[in-house]
């Protein structure tokens, strides 16, 4: 595969059936967690394993970390053997979502141990849909392996480092949820609407084109550091409701060649679990 986070339906067709090739459908519904495995079980791309939010990227045991937690180093790594992977193994994952729930969630935690040779379907499973291409209901047979990984933590954020950067000028977070969400107006899922202090809005929406796929990375540059304004993209904190569609920001910078960027995993509902911690509106 190539340099970019992204790989194309007809790439990824031509590598169908490498030994070393991994497909991972990432599929979920907030409203519906069980709604991607469902999704899964009746038509996915011919191979690919099922990962579950909830359950192979989360640990939704850890409290005030949000709704979806990073799991433990061992717990993802026991994921990782179960789908027989190697460091060797080139991994795309996808999902229905524009990458956002939940394969750049995968994509970014691979990063985080290390992993490289994964990339994100552009377009994910509509635009494999669209293109005709192979598609099964059976669950592949994976040889498992032993693996035993390590997060790199300086690229995680957490709730104490956010306070303590808040106070820094080049700092800035930037919220992936949608506009009305981010200003306060309405909140479907979490206790408290609004959002952090001083953050910015950039909703992961916006970086795709109509069809699902993303937009060009030239038009993503400009658009992104119009966003950020003076701010260099290692000065960057993407954050979202918990720490999932954060991580398609991320995938987005990227994407237009602005490397350096983080995640806040908490997001906004690892934010409020903290009543201290202050909430802005509008």
């Amino acid at each position: 595969m190539n340099a970019s986070p992204l790989i194309l339906a007809a790439d990824l067709a031509a590598r169908l059936g490498d030994e070393n090739l991994l497909v991972v459908d990432c599929r979920f519904d907030l409203a519906d967690p069980q709604r991607g495995a469902r999704d899964y079980a009746e038509a996915h791309i011919a191979g690919a394993v099922y990962a579950d939010l909830n359950r192979d990227l989360s640990d939704l045991s850890k409290p005030k970390l949000g709704r979806h937690p990073l799991p433990d180093a061992a717990a993802f790594s026991a994921v990782l053997g179960g789908w027989g992977w190697t460091p060797q193994t080139r991994v795309v994952a996808y999902d229905d979502a524009g990458g956002a729930l939940a394969a750049a969630r995968l994509w970014w935690m691979l990063r985080l141990v290390g992993a490289e040779n994964i990339t994100v379907l552009d377009g994910g499973w509509a635009a494999w849909k669209r293109a005709g291409l192979p598609v099964d209901a059976s669950q592949p047979k994976r040889t498992a392996t032993q693996v035993s990984l390590e997060f790199a933590t300086k690229e995680i954020v957490y709730t104490d480092e956010l306070r303590a950067l808040r106070s820094v000028p080049s700092a800035l977070v930037l919220d992936a949820r949608g506009a009305q969400r981010f200003r306060g107006e309405v909140e479907p899922i979490d206790p408290v609407a609004g959002h952090i202090p001083g953050a910015h809005n950039r909703p992961f929406t916006e970086n795709l084109q109509a069809d699902g796929r993303f937009k060009p990375a030239a038009e993503l540059r400009a658009e992104l550091q119009a966003a950020i304004g003076a701010h260099a993209p290692g000065e960057v904190i993407h954050s979202c409701g918990s720490g999932v569609s954060a991580c398609q920001n991320l995938l987005a910078f990227e994407v237009a060649g602005l490397a350096g960027s983080h995640v806040y995993a908490p997001s906004w509902s690892g934010w409020i679990a903290d009543p201290d911690n202050p909430v802005e509106r509008g």
